[in-house]
């Protein structure tokens, strides 16, 4: 028998309360190691109902299996892998390609969809799972969706989730499952003496150099091209193996991810004898069970493998990783390390050596909207329409305070009893509706207020340098003064050109219309503010953010004739160049 955890129990509690009062699915976030199988038998314990669990390898089905039945309880398996195909338990605990191919076998009700490692179920609605999901709701429209994973995020996707239970939006654009109900960061799990310590060093005395290949949407590189690139460096590899059995001599077991056969092939060759072994895709079952077997009872020290060993495979007595294959996935990268965190007698920390150079933060993963250059960094700012803590990309001063971020939307969730949880719709940038004056994403082609079309930035561009009467500036900067107890606006260009304006701030409707346009961007958005006077606006003049382009149209004749600006276009994203960008 198994007691659960503090965080396991009140992962199976949140999961209960959700459930009581909605029906939408939702995600459980624990680190890998943290016992995910526990939190799956508990549920499927408590349960009065059938209940399915997916996973998406054998491993993971036996895993999950073993821990329900620890529990004194009799679930069936239906996994081809493992020879049995039982449909008529309460619990089934099925391998997702068994069951795509069998679902006329499940054609009774379930209450409840368990899928472990869920941030593999695709949006595809050809997909296995979602096959899958859409069978059972057919027979129990009601059917509860429950996703456990460690990696709540994918390449080229994102979030696989909108909500946090913490009052956050991940994502704006639909999502099958609709809150993360329960979450514990890998820190706290390692601060509270719950997995082991990852010792990430940068001793490797060669690395292997993958910036020139470029990885497929799901972050895999193609095979030919990684054999060639390590073909080219065979002393890399040797060099690479001398250090790995310098530094795994005093550790119980190394787990060493190569990156194609032909590599690991290669990698074994410089190992020693009688202490390493080698399972890749093609290694039969028998054969991959007896050498996974003999690692974990230490007769083998030396693992290498090849994408088979990622997840499902628990070995706690692993101190050492070293990652030789290359991957833009930060979740795949996550999940490498975590077989090296499990809790093991006598094991302090588990060495991670990257000889791949993958440069992510196990820690901190950057998810969502990448990196805008490498001197930006995670910083917090608040919203002035709800207050939530919002973590941008953006720099900061000497001082630590914020100059600048490119946060777009606030992300707090906005949740009223009774009501649909709303995303605030305060937004940081914005492209004014010219029709209602409505605040739409930068990206927005129609109106999300009053449905009518947005003017493109582009072809705005694009018409008035077509014009011989207009004038277009790339605006590099922007200074006020006040003249006469006018505000005087000059617009820079990177070319040392100019154009001004100037409004009457004692006037309430040109103050209105300043306000609108600038006095809503001060402070990167961050500070609105409503300026009363010229000085005002002097005074604070370093918080204003300078539009990308300016646009102007010639008014007069002769000696009377004056550019009056038009069009000032800010958050420009689009085809054309901004200033000082090369």
């Amino acid at each position: 028998m198994y007691t659960l955890r503090p965080y396991q129990q009140d992962a199976v509690d949140a999961t209960l309360n959700h459930f009581r009062k909605s029906d939408a699915a939702a995600v459980i976030v624990l680190p890998t190691g943290a016992g995910k199988s526990l939190v799956i038998a508990e549920l499927a314990r408590l349960a009065r109902r059938r209940i399915l669990v997916l996973a998406h390898v054998r491993e993971l089905v036996e895993q999950n299996h073993a821990k329900y039945t620890a529990l004194g309880m009799d679930g069936g398996i239906f996994s081809a892998g493992l020879g049995r195909r039982d449909n008529e338990h309460q619990v089934t605990f099925a391998s997702v390609q068994s069951l795509a191919r069998n679902l006329d076998s499940f054609d009774d009700q379930f209450s409840l969809l368990i899928i472990d490692e869920c941030h593999r179920v695709s949006d595809d609605e050809n997909s296995q799972y979602q096959q899958i999901i859409a069978h059972l709701k057919a027979r129990n429209p009601g059917l509860k969706v429950l996703g456990l994973t460690a990696t709540p995020y994918r390449l080229g996707y994102g979030w696989i989730y909108r909500y946090h239970h913490r009052g956050m939006v991940r994502a704006e654009e639909e999502r099958l499952f609709q809150q993360c109900i329960y979450e514990l960061p890998l820190p706290f799990m390692i601060k509270q003496g719950y997995l082991t310590e990852p010792k990430l060093i940068d001793a490797a005395i060669a690395h292997y150099d993958f910036s020139s290949l470029q990885p497929s949407d799901s972050g895999s590189y193609n095979e030919t091209e990684l054999n060639s690139l390590i073909a080219k460096h065979p002393r890399v590899t040797r060099a690479i193996c001398e250090q790995i059995v310098e530094l795994g001599g005093q550790r119980e077991g190394v787990m060493i991810f190569a990156a194609t056969v032909r590599h690991a092939q290669e990698i074994i060759g410089y190992l020693p004898e009688g202490e390493s072994a080698l399972i890749i895709g093609d290694t039969e079952s028998d054969e991959r069970e007896r050498l996974i077997q003999a690692f974990k009872q230490k007769q083998i020290r030396y693992l290498v493998n090849v994408a088979v060993l990622t997840t499902g495979f628990d070995a706690p007595h692993v101190d050492m990783i070293a990652i030789l294959r290359p991957t833009a996935s930060v979740s795949l990268f996550q999940q490498i390390v975590g077989r090296g965190l499990r809790l093991s007698p006598g094991k302090t920390n588990c060495l991670i050596i990257d000889y791949a150079s993958s440069g992510f933060d196990l820690f901190h993963p950057e998810v969502g909207k990448p990196r805008p250059d490498s001197n930006s960094e995670p910083v917090q700012v608040f919203c002035p329409g709800c207050g939530h803590a919002n973590i941008f990309w953006g720099k900061t001063d000497a001082e630590g305070q914020v100059i600048e971020h490119f946060g777009r939307r606030c992300q707090g969730l906005l949740e009223m009893e009774g009501e649909t949880p709303q995303q605030c719709d305060y937004r940081f940038r914005f492209k004014e509706c010219p029709h209602c004056g409505a605040e739409n994403d930068i990206a927005a082609r129609n109106c999300h207020q009053c449905g009518e079309a947005v003017v493109d930035p582009d072809d705005l561009l694009k018409r008035a340098l077509q014009l011989k009467d207009a004038l277009v500036i790339r605006c590099a900067g922007v200074s006020f003064g006040n003249t006469n107890g006018r505000l005087r606006i000059i617009y820079h260009d990177e070319q040392g050109e100019e154009l001004s304006e100037s409004f009457d701030l004692t006037h309430s409707g040109q103050r209105g219309v300043f306000n609108r346009l600038f006095g809503r961007r001060f402070g990167d958005g961050a500070k609105p503010q409503k300026f009363q006077s010229a000085d005002e606006v002097v005074s604070q003049s370093e918080g204003f953010r300078a539009p990308d382009f300016v646009i102007a149209r010639k008014v007069g004749r002769g000696q009377n004739s004056h550019w009056r600006v038009r069009e000032r276009l800010f958050d420009y994203e689009g085809n054309y160049r901004k200033a000082n960008q090369l």
